[in-house]
């Protein structure tokens, strides 16, 4: 099946007008869609063209019997589209995409991020499994991150005018240990890291790159009880260090060109401070207390990642 190609847009819509034709569930979503974007929602059950007057996007709903050839709501619906094409105003027909000149995306949400995705029309139901699966993937303080770098843009520019100058800096530090921070939590410290490195990138100071040590509990060691946050992790790391009895179901989950460096909990905490003022995301499986007291010592950057408790993992199990 040959389908349009489509030119993905984030529309604002802040304080413009919106035709909504048509009622029920869908359009019900579609009118809290308009105005969580700050649309102001116009409502009506039979269209004229005059209703267009304004508008900036028109959306079409209808359910059950309303969608029959021929029914006075689906005439009405395709009158709303062919006049919406004719003046130049995006308008999507929910479920019936060769009606509309835009379709809407299933969208994750991780505001200010908006991450939409779309299959154009073909598969609406695999959009929505997708959507699943990065909704998992992304975690919440993503949002935040993107809230502070925003926050910080007007002071970055100013102490680093130079735009490649300013994208390296910005590249590292939103892929480190001020990332890291922040989706740990630690918005105080992510905050103090970036204005270090703010200040040492406009006085072209090159510091080395400080990694980041995640001490995941991986549970019971099977793969689907791991948490979502350890296989975000896992999927993310540049060095997985374990010990030789480590659980292959786990490993096998990790980020295919991590480097993995297997090691006994002797020589472990050594091994992560080094690794770690090399720079880089690590992760280390079933850690043990002397690999925290080392990273503190050492004053690297770590958070500990809580594992399914056994308890937890028996009361899912199947019967």
């Amino acid at each position: 099946m040959d389908l349009p190609r489509r030119l993905p847009l984030f529309l604002d819509l802040d304080g413009r007008r919106a035709l909504l034709l048509g009622e029920g569930e869908a359009a019900e979503r579609r009118a809290d869609s308009l105005r969580d974007c700050g649309a102001v929602v116009v409502r009506a059950l039979a269209f004229n063209e005059a209703r267009l007057d304004g508008c900036a996007i028109a959306v079409g709903a209808a359910e059950g019997a309303a969608r029959a050839p021929g029914h006075p709501m689906q005439v009405a619906l395709a009158a709303m589209a062919a006049a919406a094409r004719a003046r130049g105003i995006p308008c999507n027909v929910v479920d019936q995409p060769e009606l509309g000149s835009f379709i809407t995306p299933a969208v994750v949400l991780r505001p200010p991020l908006a991450i939409a995705i779309s299959s154009g029309g073909a598969s609406p139901v695999l959009a929505r499994l997708l959507r699943a699966r990065i909704e998992a993937a992304v975690a919440p303080g993503f949002g935040k991150l993107a809230a502070f770098a925003g926050r910080m843009q007007a002071q970055t520019r100013a102490a680093i005018p130079d735009v490649l100058r300013r994208r390296r800096m910005l590249e590292a530090a939103l892929s480190g240990a001020v990332a890291e921070l922040m989706l740990a939590g630690r918005e105080a410290e992510a905050e103090a890291a970036y204005l270090s490195a703010l200040r040492d990138a406009a006085e072209g100071l090159e510091r080395p790159a400080r990694g980041f040590v995640h001490l995941v509990h991986p549970g019971p060691g099977e793969a689907d009880l791991l948490t979502l946050r350890a296989l975000r992790l896992l999927g993310e790391a540049d060095v997985i260090v374990h010990h030789p009895q480590e659980s292959p179901a786990v490993l096998e989950v990790a980020r295919r060109d991590a480097s993995r460096c297997e090691t006994s909990d002797e020589a472990a905490p050594a091994m992560l401070v080094g690794l770690a003022r090399d720079g880089g995301r690590i992760v280390r499986l079933s850690p043990t207390t002397a690999d925290r007291a080392a990273l503190l010592k050492a004053a690297i950057d770590h958070e500990a990642v809580p594992g399914v408790a056994p308890a937890q993992a028996v009361a899912t199990a199947p019967d």
